[in-house]
Order: C-alpha cells, then sequence, then structure tokens
C-alpha cells in the first residue's frame, strides 16, 4: 500500500487555508500538523474544520519533520515567499495561497530557489482549482467546443467584510496591491484559457474610490493583456454589495472562433446554486449545471510530488502569473 502524502500548513491568516487543506485530504493526504503566528481571526474557524490536528511548537517543528512532503502556506501575503523558501530549502514542496510573493526580488529569490532544490512551488488559484465549472468549460474548451481561444474577460468582485479584516489586510506591502493579490486569479485563467506562453500588460489601473479613509487599500482594479495565444481583460474590486447572498459574483468569459462559454461562478442572480455554465456555439445555447465536474488539481498535485512531474500546473506558469500580476501592480502605481 503507498504511504500517503503529509502534509503541513505554516500561516492561516487568510480563509483560503480551509480550502486548500480541505482539497489536499479530500485527495488523500494526511494533515500532519500547523502553526501560525499568534492568533489570527482565522483560527476559530480552522480550529472548527480541523479540530484533530495538532499545533505544532514552531514552524521549524514541521520542516524538521522528513515525514512531511507538503507544506501549505497562507499567511500574511508578505511572509509567504520566504517561508517557501524555507520550506524548499528543508526539502518540502510547496502549495501557497495566491499572491504567491509581492515583490519582484521576492520571485527571482523563489526561481532560484526552485532551481537549486528542484522542489515544487505551487499556488492554489482557487478561482480556477476550486471551481467545478471551471473544470468542465476547460474540457469543454479542450474538446473544440468554441474553436480557438481569442480572449478571456475575467472579472474578481469581493465583499470588503471590514469588520473582519485584520490590520495587514489595509497595507499596501503585506498584501502586495490589489493586482498582485486577487487579479492573479484572472491572470492564471487567461494564461490557462489563451494557451499563452509569452504576455505583455498593456494597461493597469488601480485606485481608491471608495475608502479614502484607508490609503494603504487599492479598492479597484483593472489589467488589459496582449499574450502570444489571445487576449485579456481583467477587472477586481472590492464593491460587493451587502444584499448579494455570497462575497463576490465572480465571471469568466472564455471568447473562442466559433462560440463562448460564460462562467457564473458563486452565484447568478434568479437561478439557484453555484457554478453556471453558458455555452454557446453553431449547434448549442444552453445553460449547464458543472457544479458536478470535479477538481482534479489538487490529485494532480499529489502525482507530481510523487512522479515529479507537471500535470497540475507547470512551474513557469506559476512563475509567469506571478511576473506578470508584479509588471500589471508597477505600471498601475507609476501612472498614479
Amino acid at each position: 500500500m503507498t504511504t500517503p502524502l503529509r502534509f503541513a500548513a505554516i500561516g492561516i491568516d487568510h480563509r483560503h487555508i480551509y480550502g486548500m487543506a480541505a482539497n489536499m485530504i479530500d485527495a488523500g493526504a494526511e494533515f500532519a500538523g500547523w502553526w501560525t503566528d499568534g492568533h489570527p481571526n482565522t483560527e476559530e474557524g480552522f480550529l472548527s474544520r480541523f479540530p484533530d490536528v495538532p499545533r505544532a511548537a514552531s514552524a521549524e517543528a514541521l520542516l524538521d519533520d522528513p515525514s512531511i512532503g507538503l507544506v501549505l502556506l497562507s499567511g500574511i501575503p508578505r511572509d509567504r515567499a520566504g517561508w517557501a523558501v524555507k520550506a524548499m530549502e528543508a526539502g518540502k514542496d510547496v502549495l501557497s495561497d495566491k499572491p504567491g510573493c509581492t515583490t519582484p526580488d521576492q520571485l527571482e529569490t523563489l526561481r532560484a530557489t526552485v532551481a537549486r532544490t528542484g522542489r515544487i512551488w505551487s499556488i492554489d488559484f482557487s478561482e480556477r482549482f476550486e471551481v467545478p465549472a471551471v473544470t468542465r468549460a476547460a474540457e469543454l474548451v479542450a474538446e473544440g467546443a468554441i474553436g480557438r481561444v481569442i480572449q478571456t474577460l475575467g472579472i474578481g468582485p469581493h465583499r470588503l467584510n471590514r469588520a473582519t479584516r485584520p490590520d495587514w489586510f489595509f497595507d499596501r506591502a503585506a498584501y502586495g496591491g490589489i493586482l498582485t493579490d486577487i487579479a492573479s486569479h484572472q491572470i492564471d485563467q487567461f494564461l490557462f484559457f489563451t494557451g499563452s506562453t509569452e504576455a505583455e500588460v498593456t494597461m493597469a489601473t488601480v485606485a481608491n474610490y471608495a475608502n479614502p479613509a484607508d490609503p494603504g487599500l487599492q479598492d479597484f482594479g483593472e489589467i488589459a493583456l496582449r499574450g502570444d495565444g489571445g487576449h485579456g481583460y481583467i477587472r477586481v474590486d472590492w464593491y460587493t454589495p451587502d444584499a448579494l447572498p455570497t462575497w463576490g459574483d465572480g465571471r469568466l468569459t472564455i471568447l473562442g472562433t466559433e462560440g463562448y462559454i460564460e462562467l457564473r461562478k458563486y452565484v447568478d442572480v434568479g437561478h439557484e446554486g453555484t457554478d453556471h455554465l453558458i455555452l454557446v456555439n453553431g449547434t448549442r445555447c444552453d445553460r449547464i449545471d458543472a457544479s458536478g465536474a470535479g477538481l482534479p488539481f489538487f490529485a494532480r498535485l499529489m502525482a507530481d510530488i510523487r512522479d515529479r512531474t507537471e500535470t497540475a500546473m507547470t512551474q513557469e506558469h506559476a512563475f509567469r502569473v506571478c511576473d506578470l500580476s508584479l509588471q500589471a501592480q508597477a505600471m498601475a502605481e507609476a501612472a498614479q
């Protein structure tokens, strides 16, 4: 019998750790332990989901445990790259919450560490990897349902939830800026669906329109991209109204030469459920319930850790998403 992959979590400051850990367990991995600095407001929710997983005395205790093969990172964004380097130097593979890094220097250090250690540094782009509708869209695109993909239009609205946000959420240096942070999801989807291996940022904007008392917060951002496989437009914001029954009406439109797919991932007002997929081409005009399409990323990552392959996401893809998001952030701030 194959020994299950054992993983640990270092940093639970963002709620994305809930899905990261749960999906690794669902894929067959064993949650061996966790450590975080202090007691972030995510801790109560974390303990309710994983009550039997022990808290280690230190992060080093987890990094020194030879039975642990993978480390999940969801601490304060500015700290994730440093912990990733420590984990890889300790012989662990890494799955980081986004953003995986917040500065160009961090990205270069991560590149060098991967090259030196041969470890996997991956990022859980949850708006792709934890959304069954995206799984089904990828299958349809691969089947040729909309012809050649030439553009993606991704929007990532979020609810501010001010009362639950820690101080670092309002600190530009801590979270990296809105394009480095949440727009990385849409950059990932642009590269994936257009098949682009090279891309340039042609327009980028950040602003704070609704929260002047928090100058470190950027509550609006947009990006235009031109890649060797297609085009992309991205809009992200912190304006989700309270009446919406979820945190954001995230959508993705994939335009092909023979049709289009629209994903209404988390909500579609007037319709129940999640993972709504609309497919329109020469022979079909359908609304599809894609909620049962599955989340293959986590099992593929486990196989990559075992076989030293890149079936879940290539290493260069992870680097490229970070590079483009950092370029966009710098371009937008230079124009302010």
